[in-house]
């Protein structure tokens, strides 16, 4: 009988044994799952240091699963006008939803290594001031902070005032929105 208890005894630590480390192995590989999504176990309200985007406001958002977000104000006229960099060089961009393509002054267009002798101004698009004489364009990079997008396609327009940041670039993101006067940007 006593055998029959030691064993049964042994069972039962075994068990608990099992149900420990099984436990501790849980705990382990949630805190590496969540460190490798980037999440940090933080102290309440903060939060890890973001690069601030020149001329923005930085904007608190609420917390969720990690993904990279840039948050810009609007300015007074309802717009956001961003300081990107196309090809490297730095380029002004008013965001434009309306705007298919990711479109550049022939300024910003020379500034951006894009030859202005071979541009072919073969096409016209409809603006708000009318048709306008269009080149197509490839940019290797539009740069926003730390987000690049590849390869966009693009468009260089005679008479624009500013560059326009477009579809070709905003689609590309994982996603885009307009709210209350902010701009959230997410990929």
């Amino acid at each position: 009988m006593r055998e029959a208890e030691i064993a049964i005894g042994a069972g039962v630590l075994v068990g608990w044994a099992l149900r420990w480390a099984l436990l501790c192995c849980g705990i382990v590989l949630l805190a590496a799952g969540l460190l490798d999504r980037g999440v940090a176990l933080l102290p309440t309200g903060a939060r890890p240091s973001e690069p601030k985007p020149q001329n923005s406001v930085p904007v608190p958002y609420a917390a969720g699963p990690a993904s990279n977000t840039i948050v810009y104000r609007a300015n007074a006229l309802g717009h956001v006008v961003l300081d990107t960099a196309v090809n490297g060089a730095p380029v002004r961009m008013l965001v434009d939803t309306g705007a298919s393509l990711v479109t550049l002054t022939p300024a910003d267009a020379r500034a951006a290594g894009i030859d202005p002798a071979r541009l072919v101004f073969n096409r016209h698009v409809s603006t708000a001031n009318g048709a306008v004489p269009m080149a197509s364009a490839t940019l290797r990079e539009v740069r926003i902070g730390q987000l690049s997008v590849y390869d966009v396609p693009a468009a260089v327009l005679q008479n624009l005032d500013v560059s326009l940041l477009g579809m070709s670039f905003l689609g590309r993101l994982q996603s885009y929105e307009m709210r209350d006067g902010k701009l959230t940007i997410t990929w």
